[in-house]
């Protein structure tokens, strides 16, 4: 699977540890910056490198990470086609695939240490959309995130 990944100044340490750990597994992993702590780029100027990509479909899945997760993810989900989510848990990678179909990772760099974030990483990279789900919900999600793209086509 390829992966593009991103970063402000704020999300640096985080980003780099994600990075090393996704490639040592064996994910193709892209970095659109920032490369340099000394040179940072900022969360909205990150957010939507990583959105587009995910829009045109150059890669499956992304991850931001800036001090709260909160800025990149309001720049990412400007975009059609992007469902950002802010997660700071495992559980809540779980069911950010699951039952929203989430394509980009938020993560905060000064909320979450690096072996939390390897583990919801791994919960997001690793849960697919209704997984462990019953039956009649995973019907009631797929409807709903059609609904969910009529909204968007409409905007």
């Amino acid at each position: 699977m390829k992966i593009i990944i991103g970063s402000d100044k704020s999300g640096f340490t985080l980003k780099e540890a994600i990075k090393e750990h996704l490639s040592s597994i064996g994910y193709q992993v892209s970095d659109v910056g920032t490369k340099d702590i000394n040179e940072p780029l900022p969360y909205f100027k990150v957010a939507p490198i990583v959105a587009k990509a995910i829009q045109d479909k150059e890669f499956e899945k992304g991850i931001l990470i800036c001090g709260t997760g909160m800025g990149m993810s309001i720049v990412a989900n400007k975009h059609k086609g992007v469902y950002a989510a802010v997660v700071e848990s495992v559980y809540g990678a779980k069911k950010s695939r699951a039952i929203n179909n989430a394509n980009v990772l938020t993560l905060g760099g000064w909320i979450i240490a690096p072996e939390l974030g390897l583990d919801i990483v791994d919960s997001f990279l690793n849960t697919e959309f209704t997984e462990g789900l019953e039956e009649w919900r995973q019907e009631f999600l797929k409807n709903a995130y059609k609904e969910v793209k009529g909204i968007e086509e409409k905007l």
